[in-house]
């Protein structure tokens, strides 16, 4: 009894997460515009979506700016975890704490934040402010990824390679670097998908003509949204979905060999 309990619970929310997607889904390939009366199936709105321009260049936007600021927050955020950890527990402690409160910070407060000083120093906001803006709330999440990884670290394997020559450069790269590659990989990735995500801190820092997705949608919702965005939600989902089946295979691959 406890199985079957345990199993309909499991079918519950796994049917609430997922109906509202399967639901867009079927929607994105219905011939009508209406979403009340299916009129026939049609890949019209795929078409459309594929020719329309404004989408298309919001989803350039999108995708470039979140691989962009993604990039660039790691690299700054690697520089930072390997300051912190040279540090003393107290002070790493206080940076780490001062790292936070921008993952605690309301969205519409960083966003303003940024706006009010872009025009303070006469920055036009656009495209670069927009990418600044990512890169800044990204950051924060790089060192949350990766820092755990430099406290797992043994130092003595650095301070051996020194001590056989390498350079401290040769050293971190071919030593540190490899131990903490997964976090910086899960730090890539959830800046990425923050940044995909983000529409508050975008509206904010972006200027005329720039659209990302979300934005674009936002300003549809005041008019109507055509269908074509509900195909354009099927082919995000759909390319998402078919990403984490490749990388499971691939991960679990590496385990089989391994063992």
């Amino acid at each position: 009894m406890k199985k079957v309990l345990k199993g309909i619970y499991l079918a519950l929310i796994i049917l609430f997460l997922y109906l509202p997607i399967f639901t867009l889904m079927v929607l994105s390939f219905n011939e009508g515009k209406t979403m009340n009366a299916w009129t026939g199936f049609s890949f019209r709105w795929y078409r459309e979506m594929f020719s329309n321009r404004t989408i298309m260049e919001a989803l350039g936007n999108t995708l470039t700016i979140a691989f962009w600021a993604a990039a660039a927050a790691t690299v700054v955020g690697v520089m930072a975890c390997i300051g912190l950890n040279a540090m003393k527990e107290k002070h790493r402690s206080f940076f780490m704490g001062l790292n936070n409160i921008p993952l605690l910070n309301a969205d519409i407060v960083t966003g303003i934040s940024l706006m009010l000083s872009f025009l303070l120093f006469g920055i036009s906001l656009n495209y670069g402010t927009v990418l600044f803006a990512h890169i800044t709330f990204c950051i924060p999440y790089v060192i949350l990824s990766v820092m755990p990884k430099f406290r797992q670290l043994e130092n003595h394997t650095f301070e051996a390679a020194l001590d056989l020559g390498a350079s401290p450069a040769y050293a971190f790269f071919k030593v540190v670097l490899p131990d903490i590659m997964p976090g910086i990989i899960s730090g890539f990735l959830l800046s990425f998908t923050m940044s995909v995500d983000d529409f508050v801190i975008t509206h904010f820092t972006r200027g005329a003509g720039i659209n990302t997705l979300s934005t674009l949608v936002y300003s549809q919702v005041k008019v109507g949204i055509r269908p074509t965005l509900y195909a354009l939600s099927t082919v995000i989902f759909a390319a998402v979905f078919v990403i984490l089946i490749l990388v499971n295979i691939i991960s679990n691959k590496r385990e089989e060999k391994r063992a």
